[in-house]
């Protein structure tokens, strides 16, 4: 063996074969293969390439929305849409990539969820925020309910598929808000396509989000006892996890989530919905 050639320089290979060979890694290692050579580079960022990244639907998601995109290659896109989340669907969602791995995310606004007594304004109101604050025409700000319960869907196949996602409510908090906490409010978080239901509690008061803590007991079928708390967001936001679940790409689930709390009776007050935040965990896979 002595004599041979340790490697070989791919340089050398048609940009076609390269481009190729690149498409079967992922975004960050094709940014990564731009500094290999200028043989490299120009493979790496060609349409070929990046085409691959983008949802196969992506033309149709783009179809849907009334933002102007204007864009010169598929890796422009790429990154607008993983930086720059679209209006969609008569500006109810919000759709934009995880930009490790190109997966879709979504975020419904407060108008695509079911909201008990939302159309009550005595209980709820519905107000416009300036962008940047919100882009949605609309979020639901609560004026004084006892019954509290916030509920939606959407269509597993609007997801990518063999990926772990988790669903996140978009909110804030007026100064005045209080009834968060005691009791907690009950999430939960399942697709019809079977694979059980996680359940958890959710501390949404301002206080917690300093704190961190979480106690965990594991119930049968991902039921969790779980008291969640939420983090601020680089849009001013507060998030905070309602629970975990694996999208496996049938055509016919359906995702289900909702935010409760019916027993207690306690009132609860100033809490403003931007809406449900849908979007891959860390460590997903790169399936599209």
């Amino acid at each position: 063996m002595n004599g041979l050639p340790r490697g070989v320089d791919m340089s050398v290979l048609p940009e076609e074969c390269i481009s190729e060979i690149v498409s079967w890694t992922s975004p960050k290692d094709a940014c990564r293969a731009c500094v290999v050579s200028p043989e490299f580079r120009n493979a790496a960022e060609s349409d070929d390439v990046w085409v691959r990244f983008l949802p196969s639907d992506y033309e149709s998601i783009i179809a849907r929305s009334s933002d102007s995109l204007n864009y010169s290659s598929k890796k422009e896109l790429y990154l607008y849409l993983s930086e720059n989340p679209i209006l969609i669907d008569d500006s109810k969602k919000r759709f934009f990539l995880d930009k490790l791995n190109g997966k879709k995310c979504y975020l419904l606004s407060a108008r695509e969820l079911t909201i008990e007594s939302g159309d009550n304004p005595y209980y709820w109101k519905w107000v416009s925020l300036p962008p940047p604050e919100s882009r949605f025409p609309e979020v639901a700000e609560l004026n004084y309910v006892a019954l509290f319960d916030v509920s939606g869907k959407m269509s597993t196949s609007m997801l990518s598929p063999k990926t772990n996602y988790a669903v996140y409510l978009v909110y804030k908090l007026t100064e005045e808000a209080f009834g968060f906490d005691c009791p907690p409010l009950r999430a939960s978080v399942g697709t019809t396509g079977g694979g059980g239901v996680y359940e958890q509690t959710v501390g949404l008061d301002l206080p917690a989000v300093q704190q961190g803590q979480q106690d965990l007991v594991v119930l049968p079928q991902q039921q969790q006892q779980q008291t969640s708390r939420p983090k601020e967001r680089e849009d001013g936001w507060l998030e905070i996890e309602l629970g975990p679940f694996f999208n496996g790409g049938g055509e016919d689930d359906e995702l289900q989530f909702g935010l409760k709390e019916v027993n207690s009776l306690s009132v609860k007050s100033g809490l403003i919905v931007e809406g449900i935040e849908i979007k891959p965990t860390k460590g997903a896979g790169q399936d599209q």
